[in-house]
């Protein structure tokens, strides 16, 4: 897993952030309501716990928060927010899944479709790219070395790399709330903890254009209100990203 490439690294180099709030409101909102279909503690709902502290880290107002939380355990009624993964190709053959949270199918897959042929790419049938990824957890530590290798270990992760001055650590899904709470019991700051999808193998992108390609593909899929995540297995070098 040592030395993947992530879009959410790369967006957080090139400081990509979403343009207008609302956006990303609506997105945590989806996530908040998605979370809460099983259960509305969040003491005893680990996904709503994670999404909860994803909403107070954007400063989400906690009206908001209640609210979708209402929305999704049905309080409220009217339509329901709905998971689904698409899946795709971009430029150079990189494998793509989109992670999307909507109360309208009939409106989130054209856009989705539109954005992939747009920008080089297309929507493939379910199961064909999936396979390229492992369904991880994943937290970041804002802090590395050796004795947060070590604790990281101890704590049942299953991988450990740095990223920059961070720390990230991998555990099987069914245990990143496990880990999770070992790591803050040890008094490590957790920057981020959610579940993710981990490349098996990445393909190397050294062409500046196709590099170029793929980068606005991805930007246009992130910028769709009803993508809450977009993962991929390309591998580009750093000094390639800064061109763009």
């Amino acid at each position: 897993m040592s030395g993947h490439s992530k879009w959410s690294t790369i967006k957080r180099q090139k400081a990509v952030t979403d343009a207008k709030k609302g956006a990303l409101f609506t997105k945590l909102g989806h996530g908040l309501a998605i979370a809460a279909r099983s259960g509305t503690d969040p003491e005893m709902n680990f996904a709503l716990r994670l999404a909860m502290d994803k909403a107070r880290a954007a400063n989400m107002p906690l009206v908001n928060i209640q609210r979708s939380i209402d929305k999704g355990s049905g309080k409220l009624g009217g339509e329901q927010i709905t998971e689904v993964l698409y899946e795709g190709y971009g430029p150079e053959g990189v494998a793509i899944l989109v992670e999307c949270s909507t109360d309208n199918l009939n409106r989130t897959y054209p856009e989705v479709r539109l954005a992939f042929t747009k920008h080089g790419g297309r929507i493939a049938e379910k199961g064909s790219v999936a396979f390229n990824f492992n369904h991880k957890g994943e937290i970041r530590i804002a802090a590395k070395g050796d004795d947060v290798m070590l604790q990281a270990i101890e704590a049942g992760a299953e991988d450990v790399e740095e990223d920059d001055g961070d720390t990230l650590i991998y555990t099987d899904s069914k245990k990143l709330a496990e880990v999770r709470d070992k790591l803050k019991a040890a008094g490590l700051t957790i920057t981020e903890a959610d579940l993710t999808y981990v490349p098996i193998n990445t393909v190397k992108i050294s062409d500046p254009i196709a590099a170029g390609k793929i980068i606005r593909l991805m930007d246009a899929l992130d910028e769709l209100d009803d993508v809450s995540a977009v993962y991929v297995n390309f591998d580009i070098p750093e000094d390639i990203i800064d061109k763009q």
